[in-house]
Parts: structure tokens; sequence; C-alpha cells
């Protein structure tokens, strides 16, 4: 890594480290708290809420939950599954309550992975009103018979659901959608690893002298904030956008992963996987679309129908730390954001790229004048030149960039700076 990789590196850490403390859910305070953060960081980030109540094709905006405080006291006073020492302990949406229960009645709910004894579990209730308490199996064991004091000071009431969107103008109107998700409560990978990332790559994509497509970026709360998404943007999504990517799970030091595509053969799906070849080793896992579970079970809906890709390291629900108290700022790194950043990036450098090219000449060009041959012709020339030769040989104006790449087993973006060189030297041209 150089110095600016290590300088991106340890900023998106410290993006997720700010971030981490915070509670949030489906909606509330914690996700405006988290928009604003990011607002501050990307100004053109524009905020939106949708009401409670408010139908989005099949669903529902649910009521605003916002919690002060909850905890558990225990017969003999001390405080555990303390909310403020950690906001899993709660279960996500419960209901206000305070009264006195028995050990039989709490244990029901209580919330523990036994085949993890130390680990904290992230449980929800969003659609069904309900309390619980999420602790380790091993702090559970330790409870003993008596009374227990439960207070959950939460509000869950008419509000509102938010989002947010940044739309980076190129110079197609074809757009490239970039989604995340910003509803889960202090967890790493699974959770801070997309919006910073995502963050990250605004940035790149600001610092380009001039974009060839437009980019729609959304930071969204996962399944009902896409649903809403969809349902307020549809017409816009389905006349400009080609397909593009859920950020996720993208922080950690793992190998990477792949989820294609409901159909996996998008230009997305050719671009992912010519990156991941070229850049991992061949050293990633491939999973289908059938293995989905994040935002584009959403975006690639019957009637949606984008293809949405998901370059990831440890696949959300593939590594045992998901969900749990231990995906924490540990599990992640500075140099695993890193590699999942750029990943991402060299994928739009590819999509930004991706054009059909032609030779411009009859026959096989001669290259030794245009400066393209070596001088001294070895038994080592041919492998020096070997992608450029057939570079040349399946450029027919026919097949784009990724195609021939792929066809070659070639790395795209080193077909993009050989196709540089032969266009200055006008060997081939670009197809409109």
């Amino acid at each position: 890594m150089n110095t600016k990789q290590i300088e991106i590196g340890d900023l998106m850490y410290k993006w997720a480290t700010d971030l981490f403390p915070i509670n949030r859910s489906l909606t509330g305070e914690g996700v405006r708290e988290t928009l604003r953060y990011i607002k501050n960081v990307l100004p053109e980030l524009t905020v939106k809420s949708i009401a409670s109540g408010e139908q989005v094709f099949d669903w529902e905006i649910p009521n605003e939950w916002n919690v002060k405080d909850a905890y558990i006291e225990t017969p003999q006073g001390k405080k555990i599954a303390n909310f403020k020492e950690n906001n899993l302990h709660l279960m996500g949406y419960s209901i206000p309550i305070n009264e006195t229960v028995s050990l039989d009645d709490l244990q029901l709910h209580l919330h523990t992975i036994k085949e993890m004894p130390n680990a904290i579990p992230y449980v929800t209730s969003y659609y069904n009103e309900n309390w619980g308490f999420c602790i380790s199996e091993n702090e559970r064991l330790q409870l003993k018979e008596g009374d227990y004091k439960i207070v959950i000071d939460s509000k869950l009431e008419k509000g509102e659901l938010n989002y947010a969107e940044i739309i980076l103008p190129g110079t197609e109107s074809k757009e490239i959608l970039i989604s995340t998700y910003i509803c889960h409560p202090s967890m790493a990978n699974n959770e801070l690893s997309g919006p910073v990332v995502t963050m990250q790559l605004v940035k790149w994509l600001k610092e380009q002298d001039q974009l060839r497509y437009t980019y729609r970026i959304v930071f969204v709360p996962e399944t009902i904030g896409s649903v809403a998404y969809i349902s307020e943007n549809f017409k816009s999504l389905k006349e400009n956008v080609l397909g593009g990517f859920v950020v996720t799970c993208v922080g950690d030091d793992n190998n990477f992963s792949i989820l294609t595509s409901k159909w996996g053969n998008s230009l997305f799906d050719k671009i992912g996987l010519n990156v991941l070849k070229n850049h991992t080793n061949d050293n990633f896992k491939m999973y289908s679309f059938l293995e989905r579970g994040s935002d584009e079970r959403q975006y690639s809906s019957v009637g949606v129908d984008l293809p949405i890709i998901n370059l990831m390291r440890s696949k959300y629900g593939e590594y045992k730390e998901y969900h749990t108290s231990l995906d924490n700022l540990n599990y992640i790194s500075p140099k695993g954001l890193l590699g999942g950043y750029e990943i991402h990036r060299k994928s739009i450098y590819l999509l930004e790229n991706n054009y059909k090219y032609k030779v411009a000449l009859p026959c096989e060009p001669q290259l030794g004048k245009r400066g393209l041959y070596p001088n001294i012709s070895t038994i080592d020339t041919q492998k020096k030149i070997e992608v450029m030769m057939n570079i040349i040989a399946y450029s027919d104006g026919e097949k784009d960039l990724i195609d021939v790449a792929n066809i070659i087993e070639a790395d795209g973006g080193k077909c993009i700076s050989i196709i540089k060189q032969l266009m200055v030297a006008k060997v081939i041209v670009k197809v409109d």
C-alpha cells in the first residue's frame, strides 16, 4: 500500500469508529444522526423522509422508534443488559415497559446464542409489538431465581422514515446505482463497512474530471428503505438505471466474494468477476442470486428488474460474527476497508471505460514503427505484447471492452491502459 491508500483506509476506519456507537434502526434519531454525519462529509447529500403509515407498494412505513434507556435489574440490584453500555442488548423495536417479572417470565424474552456463549445476538421485532433483551449465553446461565425489574424507556409512535441520496451527473443520462444501508446498531462489517466505503467512493467520483455515467448513490434502511426508495423513484429507476451495486460487508480481512445478479450474465457480473479474478488471484467465493439476502432483493424484484451485484468480503450470514456483538471494530480494519473500496473503484473505472473499439487498419497493424513493439525480437517478445495483440485481434467493433478482456482472460484495467496507447497510435478507434 502506498501512503495515499493508507490514509484512505485510516479515514474510512475513523468514520466507522465515529458511527459505531449510534443506535440505528429502521427509523428514528439514530438514522438521522448517522445521515447528519455523512452529510458533514458529503455536503451534496439530500436527506428525505416518508411519514409513518404511508403505503409503499405492498408495505407500510412503520412507526418511528426511539430509545432513551433500557436495562434489567437483578434481584441483587445489579443492572444487566444495559442499553447504554451496548445497544445490541435491547431487541430492536421493543415496546416501552416498566414492570417486575419472575425469572421464568424473563427467560421468555431473553435471546442468546448457545453456540457462541460470549456473544450478544442482534434481534429485532419490527412489525410485531413485543419486547426483549439480548445477552450472552454465559450471562443467562448465571441468572438466579427471583424478581427482575424490566425497564424499557422507548417510544413507538407516528413519525417518519429517513433516507438520503446523492446524484452525481455524468455526460450520459444513464445511471449507475450504488446503494448501502444505515439501519443496524453497533455492528461494523455488516453495517458500517458499507456506508463508509460508499462515502469514499463518492469522494473519488467527485474527484474525476468528467464522469461518463450519472451516479445515483443512496443510503437507506435495509428492505423497507429500499422498497420506499423504489416506490418514490420507480419511473426514474426503470428509465435510467443500467444496474449497480449494493455495498455491504466489505470491511474485514477475509477473502472476497461476489453475489451475482438474478440472471448472472449482466454487464455488472462480467465486470465484477473480471476485477475479482485479476485482483484477488482467483481467491474469492461466488454466490448466486439464490443466496441473496440484502437490498438486491428489492432492486431485482419482478417489475423492478435492475441487475444488481454485491462485491463483498465475508458475505452476510456466512461468518460466525454476523449479527452479533463480535462484529465489532476489531473485526474490520483499515486494510480490509481499503480492499473493499478498491474492488468497487476498479469496477466503476471499468464501467466508465467500457466502450466498443475497432481496429482502424486492415490486416494486422505494424506496431514496431509506432513504438509499440520491442526493437529486438526474442523468445520473450510475444509474451510481453500478448495482451496488446489479443486486444487488436478481438477489437471488431461488436464486442465491448469487458467482453474482450474476459475472452482473452486479461485484467480489464490493464486493457484500458493498452487501449489508450493504441488509440494514441491510431491503431484502434472507439465506436460510438
